[in-house]
């Protein structure tokens, strides 16, 4: 009995010193604290969707999913060859050209009206705090910070480890003017030597005016956030960019919800939705889309191109790799909505709607 009590304490002292080191960012306090306690959106010391929303839906639990990732079948999950990508030299680009280059799951390049901005990069290769345990496909990792230009503005979600990456934004410290992110993520920001003035925390339903004309939204998603085993203490957001050259939406993770249209409503028609195509679960499919929901979005959205992402180069659920870019396409006839779906590297011409792009995804194995 003795030498398993002193097997657990061992666990727990493991665990609490693991839990100090960096990647696991800083949980807010002092002022920061204060502001969001502030928040409308802020109740009973956590963060709330607009909506209604369970850590699992209706049927499911802890349980059964962890039964399902470790028994259950998986066929497909990660694929066998090297994903198809291209290279577009983003130190290269003229002034004036408006692209959108993507790096896979959702991470993404845009140059909009000589601006740069830099969304949710993940270049280390890993999703998760622990060194290995959730690799990139293979041939998904094209592009290095290195290869990464001076950015204007670094646009995070939220801190989830396939959003928010610790060697990442560390390593882009230097190459970024300032960093736009929902209450309570600065703290992790300021832990890995972000000055406090080079970060812009926002609640939703806020504006920020930035350089040449443009308008930059934070709105609401449903979602959720938390590096450890605190959960909702910072916030998730998506972004709209309005600009000469049109509206942007950058939907970062999200179920299906009313938010959609309101978002619509109030901005619409939008040149072009990302939104998030892949690692759902009938589990948590109030905090992720499945394809024909991203669709639906997109149309609440009044989107008039939709870019799926959130696939392609991590598996952080259980159906085939292929199967989000699969399913939307297919399920498109019924939506005809313009989908725009780069290979990694491809880029994406932000004013040319006629743009075409190959079906990818069927050439790998």
């Amino acid at each position: 009995m003795l030498i398993l009590l002193f097997i657990l304490l061992l666990f727990v002292g493991f665990v609490i010193l693991f839990l100090q080191l960096p990647q696991f960012g800083k949980a807010p306090g002092g002022e920061r604290l204060q502001r969001i306690k502030q928040s409308p959106h802020y109740q009973d010391g956590a963060f709330v969707n607009e909506e209604a929303t369970g850590t699992f839906s209706e049927g499911h639990s802890f349980g059964g999913v962890l039964y399902s990732f470790l028994f259950g079948k998986k066929p497909d999950l990660k694929p066998k060859e090297s994903i198809p990508s291209a290279f577009t030299d983003l130190q290269q680009l003229s002034a004036d050209a408006g692209v959108l280059v993507w790096f896979g799951h959702s991470s993404y390049f845009l140059q909009i009206g000589g601006l740069k901005l830099l969304v949710d990069p993940v270049f280390s290769g890993n999703a998760s705090p622990i060194p290995g345990s959730n690799q990139a496909f293979k041939g998904s990792d094209l592009y290095t910070v290195e290869d990464v230009p001076a950015i204007d503005y670094l646009l995070i979600t939220h801190d989830h480890y396939d959003h928010l990456d610790y060697q990442t934004v560390k390593a882009l410290k230097d190459k970024v003017q300032a960093v736009i992110c929902g209450l309570g993520v600065g703290a992790h920001l300021e832990r890995w030597g972000y000055p406090a003035d080079q970060i812009i925390e926002k609640d939703w339903n806020e504006s920020l005016i930035l350089e040449k004309g443009m308008t930059l939204h934070t709105l609401p998603t449903r979602h959720f956030s938390g590096r450890t085993f605190k959960r909702n203490n910072t916030l998730w957001l998506s972004f709209l960019l309005e600009s000469p050259n049109g509206k942007f939406y950058l939907g970062g993770d999200s179920g299906y919800g009313d938010h959609f249209a309101k978002i619509g409503d109030q901005f619409g028609p939008i040149d072009l939705a990302i939104l998030e195509n892949g690692q759902y679960n009938p589990a948590w499919q109030e905090i992720h889309c499945f394809p024909e929901e991203t669709l639906k979005a997109a149309k609440a959205l009044k989107a008039k191109r939709l870019m799926p992402v959130h696939s392609s180069k991590f598996a952080l659920a259980m159906h085939p790799w292929y199967e989000p870019l699969t399913e939307i396409t297919r399920l498109n006839s019924g939506y005809h909505v313009p989908l725009v779906t780069p290979m990694i590297g491809e880029g994406v011409n932000l004013q040319e709607t006629g743009q075409v792009f190959s079906e990818w995804w069927k050439m790998v194995q």
